[in-house]
């Protein structure tokens, strides 16, 4: 196996750091929802919000309060015709959806102390932003470039209140059974 050049390493870190910036905007603006105590709690649900935020015309299939012509989710026509036909896509795992990063991306955030590990659920793990989060978060959704993402962040947030990971993942396997029907390690598209 050979090393990875200069480019490749180029985009990799510029690949990680886009799923951070993501994170960071889906676990503040899940902090900041009444009814989320302040955190998103555990992995489980991180995946699953993570999931509806990368593919947005999917999320009102999932989340019953959220109007697909919400205008914080900035759908189009070919999201509506190509639902999977997303930037970044996930893979399909035992539990759902999921992306072999989160332990990556969520300890860079952590150890950058834009996110703090808190006492979840059952004895889950869950993740908080520190003020060094919030502000960069707030800062980030000010942006062009993260405007839209801030805005599905918050639609998908508040429409998520009072589910808990378990649930989300119990509502994709209903109301999207076909896509999930696939078999394990497979690309969601």
């Amino acid at each position: 196996m050979t090393a990875p050049d200069a480019d490749e390493l180029a985009l990799l870190r510029e690949d990680l750091a886009y799923h951070q910036a993501r994170v960071l905007l889906l676990v503040t603006a899940v902090s900041a929802e009444p009814g989320h105590a302040r955190k998103l709690d555990g992995l489980t649900k991180l995946a699953k919000l993570d999931f509806l935020l990368r593919y947005p015309a999917l999320a009102s299939v999932v989340l019953d309060p959220l109007d697909p012509r919400d205008p914080r989710l900035q759908l189009d026509d070919e999201d509506h015709r190509e639902p999977t036909a997303v930037e970044a896509p996930m893979t399909r795992y035992k539990y759902g959806p999921w992306d072999d990063r989160y332990y990556m991306i969520i300890g860079a955030l952590v150890g950058r102390g834009l996110l703090k590990y808190a006492r979840g659920r059952q004895g889950s793990v869950a993740l908080a932003p520190t003020a060094a989060g919030r502000k960069t978060a707030a800062e980030m959704a000010g942006t062009t470039q993260w405007s839209e993402i801030a805005g599905r962040s918050q639609a998908i947030a508040q429409a998520s209140t009072g589910l808990t990971g378990n649930a989300l993942k119990e509502l994709i396997y209903q109301r999207l059974a076909d896509l999930m029907d696939r078999p394990h390690r497979q690309v969601i598209r």
